[in-house]
């Protein structure tokens, strides 16, 4: 009955308005010319602006992505970033060992008690001179190694940095904090947490593990190494060596022959991952890496055949010539399916129509293939400003938190960065320029007048 119906009403406006019918269905022809013309086109030689749609269409895609994936990016950046700051600070509120002046690091050999202002300010000079030099060479070092294939050398110069971090310095941290709080603990029970907990480290760290875990691990490596450099390195070196990293940081990521550069570029060249105990990363690099080889060894006997000329010629005369795949047996199949079909508008509407065969490709979880990584000598240098800033006998709570926001303004810049510019970045500058900047003008301007306040019993 509804069609009926339908049928009606169509005869009806067709009487109604013939004109427009007409007019219609003329335009309707001309319509169907131009789609058969493009069709034609489609069929041939395809034309220069399909490439170009595509293309466009996969910015909009990496634009929509950047736009969803970048708050999340944030947030998996300031998570860490907040627990590696908050362990160095509560550790320096609360264990003396760390705030005592015991030495000083043999690379900075000059001591800054001095006599005179001149003095101080020429030893700190020199011992962060000292200090950024050991870390060029050794970033140099580092980058050779590298690009010279000497994998087992750097991965025997980290495994013995990650024994000492996780093995000496968590012991000497575990037993300060006993003490501290007054804790009893035996050597044989001490002995079995540091061993177990350093034999997860280089496993997590070195081979595989949890994703969490091997970030808890990191996390705190980088905070045993701020935790000595707060207590080994003098107050107005530490500050200089901070301003002097930030503007080395600079220089080594974004000059053309910059080390960190060289070292990132050959890595994507290689399409290798950086070694997972120098570089913080908020997905599990190892397992997208394995899919990446499991893709690649699967493309190569396609691309780069192996056969010797001696075997593939029999085939190659055999074959005849190229068909480009459809062999008669794949026309027999396709008759078989669809009939006996010539190649016409209609038919070829129907084999697009037809479902394909294909199996559906699996989607990977972008959480785990899009993440963001973060070198670990930027979380160290990170807590050691709040954690200097918390140590000096002037810093108080304002300046810690002054310090704490400020960092993490500048790393939400840096990331911002990050996804106008789609290229690696130097994470040290802008936030190391803030923490600078609101550590001395929050020590020397904030807190005297916040003191007064206190002292007249002001509120405001």
């Amino acid at each position: 009955m509804a069609e009926n119906l339908a049928n009606v009403l169509h005869e009806q406006l067709s009487e109604g308005f013939p004109d427009t019918h007409r007019n219609n269905s003329g335009e309707g022809a001309d319509r169907r010319r131009v789609v058969e013309g493009v069709d034609q086109e489609l069929n041939g030689q395809p034309p220069s602006a399909r490439p170009s749609q595509h293309l466009e269409s996969e910015e909009d895609e990496d634009e929509e992505l950047t736009l969803k994936y970048g708050a999340k990016h944030v947030i998996m950046l300031f998570v860490p970033v907040t627990l590696c700051m908050v362990v160095v600070v509560a550790t320096i509120k609360s264990v003396s060992f760390y705030t005592q002046k015991d030495g000083q690091l043999i690379y900075t050999p000059f001591p800054e008690d001095t006599e005179t202002v001149g003095q101080r300010a020429l030893n700190s000079i020199l011992n962060a001179a000292i200090m950024i030099s050991v870390i060029i060479v050794m970033t140099l070092l580092l980058v050779v190694l590298y690009k010279y294939r000497c994998y087992k050398v750097i991965h025997g110069w980290l495994i013995i940095s990650s024994l000492l971090l996780l093995f000496f310095f968590s012991f000497i941290y575990l037993g300060e904090v006993f003490k501290t709080y007054n804790v009893g603990m035996d050597y044989i029970t001490l002995a079995l947490i540091i061993w177990n907990f350093g034999v997860v480290g280089m496993i997590c760290i070195h081979w595989k593990g949890p994703l969490h875990l091997q970030q808890a691990y990191l996390i705190m490596i980088s905070a045993l190494m701020a935790l000595v450099f707060i207590k080994y390195l003098p107050e107005w070196t530490a500050w200089l060596i901070l301003a002097v990293i930030s503007v080395y940081d600079l220089v080594a990521v974004l000059c053309p022959k910059g080390p960190l550069r060289m070292l990132v570029e050959t890595a994507q060249e290689r399409n290798e991952p950086i070694f997972p105990a120098l570089i913080y990363s908020s997905t599990m690099v190892w397992l997208v890496n394995m899919a990446d080889t499991d893709a690649e060894s699967r493309k190569k006997p396609a691309l780069n055949s192996t056969t010797p000329e001696s075997q593939a010629a029999p085939s190659q005369s055999t074959q005849g010539p190229d068909d480009g795949g459809f062999t008669t047996d794949w026309e027999l199949r396709q008759q078989e399916t669809l009939g006996h079909m010539e190649s016409s508008e209609e038919t070829r509407r129907q084999v697009q129509e037809m479902p394909s065969a294909r199996p559906p490709a699996i989607q990977s979880d972008d959480s785990e293939e899009r993440g963001v990584k973060l070198g670990l000598g930027d979380f160290i240098f990170y807590s050691v400003l709040v954690g200097k800033a918390s140590a000096t006998a002037s810093g108080d709570w304002n300046t810690t938190l002054a310090c704490f926001v400020a960092i993490l303004i500048g790393l939400c810049l840096t990331l911002l960065l990050l996804a106008i510019f789609k290229k690696a970045l130097p994470a040290l500058p802008i936030s190391i320029t803030f923490g600078l900047v609101f550590y001395f003008a929050t020590d020397n301007l904030v807190r005297p007048f916040m003191d007064q306040l206190a002292l007249h019993q002001f509120y405001i």
